[in-house]
This record gives structure tokens, sequence and C-alpha cells, in this order.
């Protein structure tokens, strides 16, 4: 089966070169890359040309974004990535052959949050361990998905927050997400920024309400004055 990596970006002039030439052996090996710029004021549109398939732009809007990039991809499998992540560097093979052989139809990977401070090892291990309780994925964790089970879901609801949530619910109606405990990377900058307490407080509350029917516009101008 045929994969995509899909990145929605916006002012990620800092990251995008990093993540593009990690991501080129992976090109090497057939899987597609497409950026999605949402407007960026900085660099990042040109500066992912030389390492993208495709870059397209859009309006900003992380759903909106996602939602673009997987209808102009051509893979089978869509695998959804932040701007400031790192795969694995057998990502590929990973996720093709364990949907495959455990007949899932979508999965994520277990995080590692980098950075400095101790407890970040900590927040990653509670974070892998809710998702495999829950059957819910972040966006931090690298969401890959069949396109068929992508467009039978409804595709990303184009909320302003929670839209990776808000797929994996609907996903968990059509099974069980494949939990690879190989370990994507993520930025812990907003962790260091902010305080871990205070960030992952702020995760926890916003999530609860969310579940509890908030306006995920409301729920991202909170998180926005929270972002580095």
């Amino acid at each position: 089966m045929s994969l995509s990596i899909i990145i929605p970006a916006l002012n990620e002039a800092g990251n995008i070169p990093e993540l593009l030439e990690r991501l080129q052996p992976l090109r090497r090996r057939g899987v597609e890359v497409v950026v999605v710029d949402g407007g960026s004021t900085d660099a990042t549109a040109t500066l992912a040309e030389a390492g993208a398939d495709k870059v397209l732009i859009t309006a900003p809007g992380r759903a909106r974004q996602m939602n673009v990039g997987a209808a102009a991809a051509g893979g089978e499998i869509l695998c959804f990535l932040h701007a400031d992540s790192q795969l694995p560097d057998n990502a590929d093979g990973l996720i093709i052959d364990g949907l495959s052989r455990g007949r899932r139809s979508w999965g994520r990977f277990d995080v590692r949050i980098a950075g400095n401070h101790a407890m970040l090892d900590v927040i990653a291990w509670m974070m892998n361990w809710r998702s495999r309780l829950t059957g819910i994925a972040t966006g931090d964790q690298g969401l890959f998905v069949t396109r068929s089970l992508f467009e039978a879901a409804g595709r990303f609801p184009e909320i302003a927050l929670m839209e990776d949530i808000a797929l994996s619910r609907q996903l968990k109606v059509y099974g069980p997400p494949l939990c690879l405990s190989h370990r994507l990377t993520t930025s812990g900058r907003r962790w260091e920024k902010h305080g871990l307490w205070r960030t992952m407080l702020l995760m926890w509350r916003l999530r609860l309400e969310y579940w509890l029917g908030a306006d995920p516009d409301k729920l991202a101008l909170r998180y926005a004055r929270h972002k580095p």
C-alpha cells in the first residue's frame, strides 16, 4: 500500500527544513510528502519546496489544511504529522506492515517529548497510556489512517481545536487503533516555555470542557494565548 505524509504548517520556517531532511529516506522509498501551508508570514512554503512532493497554500486552520492535503495526496494510507515532530526512521514500514498484520485501518505512534526537563518523559508516558486506554489519538502522535476509512469517517471536522480527538471518536466506530510502541519525537517547546504543570493542567481542562460540549472556537482562543 502507498503512503502519503501530510504536514500542516504555519510559520514553521525554523522546523520545516530539518523535518523534511529527515523524511528524504522515506521519499526515496516511495513515500509522498505533502506540506500544506496555512498562509505563513515567514519562508515556510519556500523552504518546503525542495523537500516535499507537493506544497499547497490554503487558509489557516489545521483541520482544513489536513483535509486539503489529504485530497491532494495520492497514497492509500494517510499519515498526519505536525511540523515540530519527527517520525521513526522506518515509519513507512511500521505503518504499512502494522496495519496489514493487525488487520487495522488506523492508528498512531507512541510519543516522546524532546526537551531538558525529566518530567517530559513522565508526561509522554501518561499520554501514551491514556491513548491506549481510551483509543483516542492526538495530533502529536502522528495519526495514520487508510484513505477509505478517512473518507467514511467524514475527514477532520473543520473546528478550531480538538479536530484530532473528534476524528478519533469517529474512527473508533469502525474499529480500535493500532498503537505502535515505536516513538515519534515531538517538540517540548510549549511545555518548557509556559511550565510543565501549567501546560498539562490546561490541556486536561480543555479536553474535559470539549468532552462536556464546550465551543471549540472558545477553547482555541485560550489555547492560542498559551502557545509560545
